[in-house]
């Protein structure tokens, strides 16, 4: 047996006609601790999978009666988590292809040798825990995907908790990349309408001509490529909750129809003439100041007032800095299952460190790219010389991104003279600012370059100028 398999207590079915068969794969797997159960054919069998406690079934192809094929199909839609290892002396390579297509973990000609039967057995029982921790995984962060323990998420999970069951809109607003859709399904998996449909609208990523056929849909003919009827998100998301994601970046045009559907309730195909109901929670998210954009006359003031009923911010990453290590272990292992690395790949005491030192401009999603190329590329443990250079820093020191090595100009941070008296907030704020100021003045306020330098995007950087102040005349490329 390859090392580290645990063949007791994990139960076989062998499924073949040949008695010789079931008799020497019982031998050869008992042998080494398995428990099996043997069975002439697939209807014999099906009895006994209803009582479950099955781990892995060896399935012959060619069986009088219900084939292998066929049987394998069966056991893929009733018990798709057990894996089915196929065998066979005579089956062509059409059969093989078959079998792999309907979903058999591994195919195995006879006669049976000893040791290919017991690698296939032990990593048809790998890959299926395998894919059950992935499964767990999953099924955690549909529960609950703001992982943290952080007083900024708990907030975050107190006011869902408390709007959720209320059917009331909700406004989420906060920087790209903390995670605002999981707030929004969280609000509906903990409301009323649960059961009912989770629809998302990117509004920045659908251009301004289609947005409104997007959100009600067409008739047949309304417009040249409409060749059938076409429901819309408004229709899809009935009873259930509607999620438009980037509000602050719809049409004035579309914001004017989507208030009237939330004043009315009602709904009109474009090409159509009827008009009909639709029970609908919007719940609507931006990263953009909205009440900046009503001044500035790009969103209307009676819609964000329709929209912002009750406001929940999403935090950015720099403000949950007790969650970073969590979150980084969760995708870890995440990614590691995905990309079949075994053991998870860890991090040492000094990446973590690291890690858990960094300023994320680009919040949780930048902690998750971070996580996946890791697994990927790194070694396991993960250690210093694996992470970036803007993580690690220079002989493993970490360092705020583009800080470079002492005696250059950008070594002239000095924390010192922000004395003691602020929170930890207040100076992860002040320190950021001039961090971003001095590279900005290294690269004589070239935003593509500083951030190129930072690891952000521009548009961030450009977000990040007007939140923490910082205006000044720069070269754009």
């Amino acid at each position: 047996m390859t090392e580290g398999s645990d063949p007791i207590g994990q139960r076989v079915a062998v499924v073949d006609d040949e008695r010789n068969i079931r008799r020497t794969l019982s031998m050869v797997l008992e042998g080494e601790g398995y428990s099996v159960e043997t069975f002439e054919s697939p209807d014999a069998f099906f009895p006994r999978l209803e009582r479950g406690g099955i781990d892995v079934i060896l399935l012959d192809v060619r069986m009088p009666g219900t084939d292998g094929l066929t049987a394998l199909s069966r056991l893929k839609v009733e018990r798709p988590e057990i894996p089915v290892i196929m065998i066979s002396g005579n089956a062509s390579i059409e059969e093989a292809f078959e079998a792999r297509t309907k979903g058999a973990s591994n195919f195995i000609e006879k006669p049976l040798g000893r040791e290919r039967v017991l690698v296939c057995v032990e990593n048809a029982i790998k890959e299926r825990d395998r894919e059950a921790r992935l499964r767990a995984l999953e099924a955690d962060e549909q529960t609950d995907e703001m992982l943290g323990t952080s007083p900024a998420i708990e907030r975050v999970r107190t006011q869902i908790a408390k709007v959720a069951s209320t059917g009331v809109r909700v406004l989420i607003t906060g920087e790209s990349g903390t995670g605002k859709e999981l707030i929004a399904r969280a609000i509906h998996r903990a409301s009323k309408r649960a059961r009912g449909p989770f629809v998302k609208v990117n509004c920045a990523a659908i251009p301004a001509e289609l947005i409104e056929s997007e959100l009600f849909g067409y008739e047949k003919g309304a417009f040249t490529g409409a060749d059938r009827q076409k429901r819309g998100r408004f229709e899809l998301a009935d009873n259930g909750t509607l999620f438009l994601d980037e509000i602050g970046d719809m049409s004035i045009e579309a914001q004017a129809k989507v208030l009237r559907a939330l004043q009315t309730g009602e709904v009109v195909r474009v090409g159509g003439e009827k008009s009909f109901f639709v029970d609908v929670r919007v719940v609507a998210a931006t990263n953009k100041d909205l009440e900046e954009e009503v001044r500035l006359g790009s969103f209307r003031e009676d819609l964000f007032f329709r929209l912002s009923v009750v406001p929940i911010e999403s935090p950015p990453l720099r403000e949950r800095g007790e969650d970073i290590s969590l979150l980084m272990s969760h995708y870890l292992d995440q990614f590691s299952l995905e990309h079949g690395v075994d053991p998870a790949v860890k991090l040492s005491p000094q990446a973590k460190q690291a890690i858990s030192s960094y300023t994320f401009s680009g919040n949780v999603r930048e902690l998750r790219n971070l996580a996946e190329r890791l697994v990927i590329l790194a070694d396991n443990p993960i250690t210093l010389s694996d992470l970036p250079p803007t993580i690690a820093g220079d002989k493993g020191s970490a360092r705020p991104p583009g800080l470079s090595s002492a005696g250059s100009k950008s070594s002239r941070l000095d924390l010192s003279q922000f004395g003691t008296h602020f929170t930890l907030r207040e100076l992860r704020e002040m320190v950021e600012r001039q961090y971003i100021e001095m590279k900005l003045e290294d690269t004589g306020w070239n935003v593509t370059k500083t951030a190129e330098i930072l690891g952000i995007e521009r548009t961030n950087l450009h977000k990040k100028l007007k939140q923490l102040g910082l205006k000044k005349t720069f070269q754009r490329s």
